[in-house]
């Protein structure tokens, strides 16, 4: 773990804080298409796929340079029918942003809004799978971070695979920390991220995909660049990405891999991401701050706090003063109420957390705001 301030710890859903190894991997320059580099992308494709306990066989791990949404985006081109629709699981900035894409597509969609805080349940997903014999698709956000809510995907996941849709999740923020098995759960299209769970860096997101789904995206992409169809066609026949890869980036992330299996693989960052949040949500209650969602939907990688009503709080001033002591914290992404966010996710543990709480005690005592007499939920 770190013990320099100097450098603040990302207390985010990414970019996170990581390690010196994965640091240090980024110190070697790469050839785009030498057969060295070549290997590193076969290996980290192959390692995704074992890690989502996806067969080989039946599904292929696409890369795809840029963030997150760019991976969201190809996938969306390439696993939705353009003469199909669209059901759009939504609670926060990120279902929002998929009904976007869709849109800028010319895709047809609907949504199921649920808020800031409440989850979409199995039983309202198969109602409107049964009331629109239309819908082809349903794009769910697995852990939704702009509250922090871990949605019920396998329930979900059940629904959907009963009345014969596609599944696609974002499971941007929870694959490698929270487990998802493919060979368990009936998802078609799993996407994700070098910087989260797995604690790489940003460059490149993945989309996991049945092939079958695949090879019936030929041709949809409506992005030369985002066409996740030609990013694996080509890869499979060279061994390489089509344009410019982030090569300090996918090198960066194979040895994030090797700590990931170090660790215990998925149930053990699992286990070091829950005892973060256990910890970070008993102390600042114990100071008072209630959290947004009710314990059953906490997630394990980020948590949103109210914000205090003490007219001495205002969050820049706060911000500022974590960032001086070395903690950097996120935004609220609420449109009801004032709010941030903390993340649990990253090179951190319980003794992070642990100085992060006696910081943010200390810095609400400078500011003069009044600590709650007892905490609350919402």
């Amino acid at each position: 773990m770190m013990s320099n301030l100097k450098v603040p710890y990302l207390l985010t859903p990414g970019p996170l804080t990581t390690s010196h190894a994965t640091k240090a991997a980024m110190l070697r320059d790469w050839g785009s298409w030498d057969d060295d580099f070549n290997r590193v992308t076969a290996d980290v494709r192959a390692q995704l796929l074992t890690m989502a306990e996806a067969a080989s066989d039946t599904y292929a791990c696409v890369p795809m340079q840029g963030s997150g949404t760019f991976a969201v985006e190809s996938a969306l081109a390439c696993a939705t029918d353009p003469s199909g629709k669209v059901l759009v699981l939504m609670n926060g900035a990120y279902g929002k942003r998929a009904a976007q894409l869709l849109a800028m597509m010319g895709r047809r969609y609907v949504t199921l809004d649920k808020g800031d805080y409440l989850p979409p349940q199995p039983d309202e997903v198969a109602t409107l799978l049964q009331q629109d014999a239309d819908i082809t698709a349903v794009f769910l956000v697995h852990c939704e971070t702009s509250s922090g809510i871990l949605n019920p995907l396998d329930a979900i996941a059940e629904v959907v695979r009963a009345h014969g849709k596609t599944l696609i999740v974002d499971a941007m923020s929870s694959f490698g920390g929270i487990p998802i098995s493919l060979t368990k759960t009936p998802i078609d299209v799993l996407i994700s991220s070098a910087n989260k769970c797995i604690e790489g860096v940003p460059g490149f997101g993945f989309v996991i995909i049945r092939q079958t789904l695949l090879a019936a995206g030929k041709g949809r992409a409506h992005s030369l660049s985002l066409d996740l169809y030609a990013q694996w066609d080509y890869m499979e026949r060279t061994g390489q990405w089509r344009f410019t890869p982030p090569t300090h980036t996918v090198v960066a992330f194979q040895a994030a891999l090797d700590q990931h299996r170090e660790e215990g693989g998925v149930p053990g960052r699992c286990a070091r991401y829950t005892h973060n949040r256990d910890v970070l949500v008993k102390g600042m209650r114990a100071l008072g701050f209630s959290t947004l969602l009710e314990d059953q939907w906490l997630s394990p990688i980020i948590t949103t706090f109210l914000s205090p009503t003490d007219p001495a709080f205002e969050f820049k001033t706060f911000y500022a003063a974590l960032k001086s002591r070395g903690f950097l914290i996120y935004p609220g992404k609420l449109t009801d109420v004032e709010s941030f966010r903390i993340g649990c996710i990253g090179q951190l543990d319980a003794a992070v957390i642990e100085q992060l709480l006696s910081v943010i005690q200390d810095t609400l005592t400078k500011m003069g705001v009044s600590l709650f007499s007892e905490s609350r939920s919402a």
